[in-house]
């Protein structure tokens, strides 16, 4: 067994493995790094928990630890990328229930009952506000869930007072916060239920209200949510490590989230709470133009004439995992000495660093994948713009339609290139549920069918006109 000093030591040197972590994860060229150290770190963690002191049960520990293993290794095998949001969302719920249940079981626990004076209702405060971030982060992630799954839909659940009935029940959540704290013994169970009941709720109306185009920062959100539940899980258990690695998480993705908001032009307070403000109002602004298609041979023809080339991933090309042959085709540009570049907005697709990760999986050099800012001052020079599965991110209507669900979003600014071509399966809406302008402008022309299909099928044609 390891002594209280080796114990704490282990979980600095944790804590620092953790952060370390959290830096590499910074940058491409660091994230394989920073995965090592947050894996060193959890196993330092993990072992330094077990064994130490007053720790009991090591068979039945180590059999669940070995099972949640075997289990995380199914899944993580099993996970295709384009599903990696949904994993995150879900596990994030995970985390949510633990801190409810140690919540409940740090309650009925005769050593909280054996407190007296201050130390008791600190520990009370610390059980019941676990408990209640704890239920919120639980079901909350339950229904991002379910809407990245497609299980429910996109579109933002919004009824008459949902903000006063929100508030309104945080406010009995208080009132039963007092009960909890004065009652005797274990009789303030039923408050601690209610208030979970009632948390619950909250967490599912919130995130209900929030529409598809702002699940991204919902996911980060989420994040940090998960984070803050562990530590109040730590504050109830007395960890130390825990406290830490709940801080260093509930921080990083709310920081996340607001910088991804920056990015969005949205309010961080107007996504978290569910529309909070002003929504647009009155009929979507009549899209003019006629839609004009092209086939393989076209496109190769396009590209074959151009002198830079400007590739917008979106979620289409994560499904398809069109990146490999993508990845092909830029491989075949640059021999011929065409600029190629990429252009990510910050929420393509339905995580952060989601294109990002995909190219990396493909080996697209990192020096040509630009974000939004930069691409965008390169697009009027552009010769050919490839939106690979992208919808809501290229959609001029944010900039132009006041009356659209995304209006006031930056988006890539494809349709100031000199050629356009739009790949796609069809004129389907995007995730956001909002038509596209961008699809009838006269510059733009739409490539029908399966993006992987589709891209070495041009790749086919690319070679013959050699």
């Amino acid at each position: 067994m390891l002594s209280a000093q080796i114990q704490l030591a282990s979980y600095l040197f944790a804590s620092i493995l953790f952060i370390l972590s959290l830096g590499g994860l910074s940058s491409q060229e660091s994230a394989k790094r920073g995965v090592i150290y947050g894996i060193a770190g959890m196993v330092i963690a993990i072992l330094s928990t077990v064994l130490g002191e007053g720790v009991s049960g090591h068979i039945y520990i180590i059999i669940a630890i070995a099972i949640a293993s075997v289990i995380g290794i199914m899944v993580a095998r099993k996970v295709e990328m384009t599903a990696m949001p949904q994993l995150v969302a879900i596990l994030h719920s995970f985390v949510g229930l633990a801190a409810v249940l140690v919540g409940f079981g740090s309650y009925l626990d005769p050593k909280t009952q054996a407190l007296a004076g201050a130390e008791h209702y600190i520990h009370l405060t610390e059980i019941f506000i676990g408990v209640f971030i704890g239920a919120i982060t639980f079901t909350g992630s339950i229904v991002a869930w379910g809407k990245l799954e497609g299980r429910i839909r996109s579109k933002p659940l919004l009824y008459p007072g949902r903000h006063v009935i929100n508030i309104l029940l945080v406010i009995i959540c208080f009132v039963l916060g007092y009960f909890f704290a004065v009652a005797s013994g274990t009789s303030g169970m039923i408050f601690l239920l209610i208030m979970t009941a009632i948390a619950s709720f909250i967490g599912v109306m919130l995130v209900m209200a929030i529409g598809g185009a702002d699940m991204p920062v919902v996911v980060s959100m989420l994040n940090s949510y998960s984070g803050w539940a562990a530590a109040a899980a730590g504050f109830m258990l007395g960890n130390d490590l825990l406290i830490v690695t709940g801080a260093l998480v509930g921080s990083s993705g709310a920081i996340l989230s607001i910088i991804m908001c920056d990015a969005m032009n949205r309010s961080f307070w107007s996504v978290i709470f569910g529309g909070f403000g002003d929504a647009p109002s009155g009929p979507a602004m009549a899209v003019e133009g006629e839609v004009t298609a092209v086939d393989h041979e076209e496109v190769a023809q396009l590209i074959r004439d151009a002198e830079s080339v400007v590739i917008v991933p979106g979620y289409g090309m994560a499904v398809a995992k069109a990146q490999f042959p993508v990845f092909e085709m830029v491989e075949q540009l640059k021999s011929e000495g065409k600029e190629v570049l990429f252009g990510i907005h910050p929420v393509a697709g339905r995580l952060p660093g989601h294109m990002n990760v995909l190219l990396a999986e493909a080996n697209v050099p990192y020096d040509i994948v630009l974000e939004m800012e930069e691409i965008n001052d390169d697009l009027p020079e552009t010769d050919v713009v490839m939106v690979i599965g992208a919808n809501d991110i290229v959609n001029p209507g944010a900039e132009t339609d006041a009356n659209s669900p995304i209006y006031g979003m930056p988006v890539i600014q494809v349709w100031n290139a000199k050629n356009v071509i739009v790949m796609k399966r069809s004129m389907a809406t995007g995730y956001a549920g909002v038509q596209n302008p961008l699809f009838f402008k006269e510059n733009t022309d739409m490539l029908y069918g399966d993006a992987k299909d589709s891209v070495s099928k041009i790749n086919g044609f690319l070679k013959n006109l050699n």
